[in-house]
């Protein structure tokens, strides 16, 4: 029999701008290398054929134009779906929201911040890489259903790029 897998894409939100005059933390937008990062980390998604199934994104705007321009790159033509709990969220709230995914979904992107994407990577794959803005990290888990994922099952860091490694291999 073979091994189910599901594919998790996490994904650290572009470069945001603190020279805005935001209300707060949650209101920074991305600036302006940011709004080039997303993109280029979308088209690679549709270059390496990892167009997402789900994608769920923390509610914060920098987060959120993130996801908006990673799934107009790669081609996801589906909702966005928002979720406060991944904003500034712990590797067991990351969990939690992999645990609810819809089990149709094949493979899921999920957009938020640091710490929470290095320690969820840490938790899931044993490895703690550094996660620059715009890293997307790609990681295959032997499992058939979302919830599973609460089990801790040994996952697979498949690959992890950066938009600056990207830009120099001068893919585009």
């Amino acid at each position: 029999m073979l091994a189910v897998i599901k594919t998790l894409l996490l994904l650290r939100h572009a470069k945001s701008s603190w020279s805005h005059d935001v209300a707060s933390d949650h209101d920074r937008p991305l600036n302006g290398r940011g709004e080039q990062a997303a993109p280029l980390m979308g088209r690679l998604i549709r270059h390496h054929e990892l167009v997402p199934d789900i994608v769920v994104t923390s509610t914060a705007r920098r987060a959120h134009r993130t996801a908006n321009l990673v799934a107009d790159a790669c081609g996801y033509d589906h909702d966005i779906h928002t979720t406060g709990d991944l904003y500034h969220a712990s590797a067991a709230e990351w969990l939690t929201v992999v645990s609810e995914l819809p089990d149709e979904a094949e493979r899921a992107l999920l957009v938020g911040h640091n710490p929470g994407i290095e320690e969820m990577i840490l938790l899931l794959g044993g490895e703690h890489p550094r996660m620059s803005t715009a890293a997307l990290a790609q990681l295959e888990l032997p499992i058939e259903n979302w919830f599973d994922v609460t089990l801790i099952p040994r996952a697979d860091l498949v690959e992890l790029w950066r938009p600056r490694d990207v830009e120099a291999e001068g893919f585009d």
